[in-house]
């Protein structure tokens, strides 16, 4: 009997153990999981370095003192988080398999091309376009698609298929480098590079229309288009431009996602990737469209605010959707409709005769 006793006390007790490990989980809140998830990432990546730094700041404890120790200790940190950077930034691995398997449009019934083109450094870009049927393609819009920071192009497939059949564009899908079947490694200077060069394979294609080019961009790929069409020589080839859940800069993602008091007072040269979209939107004149998914528990709808505040755009709009999530806005009920909308306001205002083919006569949201 008293051995049953004892077992079911055990028991009991472990399932508190569970429960109050619960609890604890819970109070940790997610940001101070997201901060664990990011030091794990770190000493994963660089254990070796991190092991040596250590031992580093030991010895110099030992032989000259604590100051000098602190010091070593402070310049090693930023070195890591310098050096880390891209790979908490960038994700083209998850999910697993994202660099060996890339959905194709066909799959959801669109035609395509599969183009390979070399960066201004020599970097091979994949691409695919996807092209409406026969002559109408060159009397419709052409999208430049800019996707997140994770996966492939081609997870972003069904969105597309959305703006394909709602829009009645076609669609040029960007492969940053270092993700699917693009070679290299991802860096902001590549991804702004990879943006330029696909813009001018478009620019080059003489089967569609070079007057209404639209280049879109969510998250990281909304810092992408910022950059590409705050630049005059870039501007002139674009007509419209749509960001969607995109953020003022890394260094205020920085403080969101971790919290720190201290990153408050780095200083800019920490940070390797700095997409500073707040000081470059100023200079984004064409007529640009902020959708801003206020579900968003990633990128505070408030930077979506603050960027459609300073563009230095004559024609712009902020479109909010209540339930769009980080990566679901598209979901959003209106979602298309809105963006014809503006397209067509901005045509109007243009003095652009809209396309000779008529609209498709419903808007398809749950695509």
């Amino acid at each position: 009997m008293s051995l049953i006793k004892s077992y079911q006390t055990q028991k009991f007790e472990e399932l508190l153990v569970r429960k109050g490990n619960a609890e604890m989980r819970i109070k940790l809140g997610v940001r101070s999981t997201k901060v664990l998830q990011i030091l794990v990432g770190v000493l994963m990546r660089c254990w070796v370095f991190a092991g040596l730094t250590i031992l580093a700041c030991i010895l110099v404890y030992w032989t000259y003192g604590k100051l000098f120790a602190f010091l070593l200790l402070c310049l090693a940190i930023i070195g890591i988080f310098y050096h880390i950077e891209d790979n908490l930034l960038f994700h083209p691995d998850m999910p697993a398999h994202s660099r060996i398997f890339v959905p194709v449009p066909s799959m959801f019934g669109m035609p395509y091309e599969s183009v390979n083109v070399r960066s201004s450094d020599g970097t091979l870009i994949h691409l695919f376009f996807i092209r409406q049927p026969g002559p109408l393609a060159i009397r419709v819009p052409t999208v430049l698609f800019l996707h997140g920071n994770a996966g492939n192009m081609g997870h972003r497939l069904q969105n597309v298929l959305g703006l394909y059949q709602n829009l009645q564009c076609n669609v040029l899908m960007l492969e940053y480098r270092g993700y699917g079947l693009s070679q290299g490694n991802p860096t902001e200077a590549g991804l702004c590079m990879d943006a330029k060069i696909a813009l001018g394979y478009l620019a080059s294609r003489s089967d569609i229309n070079h007057k209404e080019i639209i280049v879109f961009g969510r998250s990281l790929g909304g810092a992408v288009a910022i950059d590409l069409a705050s630049q005059l020589e870039y501007a002139q080839k674009i007509w419209c431009l749509i960001l969607e859940n995109t953020f003022t800069s890394i260094p205020e993602m920085a403080k969101v996602l971790i919290g720190w008091r201290l990153l408050h007072y780095l200083p800019l040269f920490v940070y390797k990737n700095k997409f500073l979209s707040l000081n470059k939107i100023g200079h984004v004149t064409v007529p640009t469209l902020f959708v801003s998914g206020l579900a968003d528990n990633l990128v505070p709808p408030r930077m979506m605010s603050e960027l459609h505040q300073k563009c230095g755009s004559n024609n712009k709009q902020l479109l909010q959707f209540e339930v769009g999530t980080h990566n679901e806005t598209w979901t959003s009920p209106g979602y298309y409709h809105s963006l014809a909308t503006f397209l067509r306001d901005a045509r109007v205002r243009r003095g652009i005769d809209p396309p000779s083919s008529p609209p498709p006569p419903s808007f398809n949201e749950s695509v």
